[in-house]
């Protein structure tokens, strides 16, 4: 059977299409698929060791910049350097300011505490309800506490005689200053009920 004649066949290369597959390297890019029918040379990637560590270390330090940041951010958020709590240890006022049979609610809103001057001693009282913590008000019509709340009744002394509260209101540590000031020291406390009160640090000896 004699050979039959080889038709003419499309050229392989370059290719009609313009992102086939490369050839020694060169892009494969439209650009370059045009620049080879044309006869022009070809862009060739060049890639140098020092590029390819200069991109890896770039990338590198972007990764540590932000992890860096964040571990700040979280560290910032931890120890926040504003203490919004009112100080334990406070002053108040010269002890004349305080005068006898009187309930003295300066500092009940800053330091939830009340200066009283009874039964010849001036003491500091909790403004905490100790049946389920609310704020009692003073009455002085009625010269008692009076819990908002649920109904617990305090005298000026803050010991309980009607409601659901089962003990007096606590009390704190008092000090009187060289320069006369009366200090609270909110990180002592007594409890009437146990007969703690009676301490001297808990009270300071009103005048007559």
């Amino acid at each position: 059977m004699a050979d039959e004649p080889v038709k003419d066949r499309p050229a392989q290369w370059p290719s009609p299409w313009p992102y086939d597959f490369p050839v020694e390297g060169k892009v494969p890019s439209a650009p370059d698929k045009v620049a080879r029918i044309a006869g022009a040379e070809a862009p060739k990637l060049t890639l140098t060791r020092r590029n390819l560590f200069s991109s890896a270390m770039l990338g590198w330090g972007a990764f540590a910049t932000a992890g860096g940041v964040g571990t700040l951010g979280l560290v910032r958020f931890l120890f926040p350097n504003v203490n919004f709590e009112p100080p334990q240890v406070f002053r108040t006022a010269p002890v004349e300011k305080f005068a006898r049979d009187t309930v003295d609610e300066s500092w009940k809103e800053s330091n939830a505490v009340w200066i009283v001057n009874t039964e010849g001693r001036i003491i500091a009282i909790s403004t905490v309800c100790t049946h389920l913590g609310c704020t009692p008000n003073w009455l002085s019509a009625e010269n008692k506490f009076k819990c908002p709340c649920h109904g617990s009744g305090y005298y000026m002394n803050g010991v309980n005689f009607e409601g659901p509260t089962p003990r007096p209101l606590e009390r704190f540590h008092v000090t009187v200053d060289p320069t006369g000031f009366l200090w609270v020291d909110k990180t002592q406390k007594c409890q009437v009920e146990q007969s703690t009160c009676d301490a001297g640090a808990f009270y300071i000896q009103a005048k007559a």
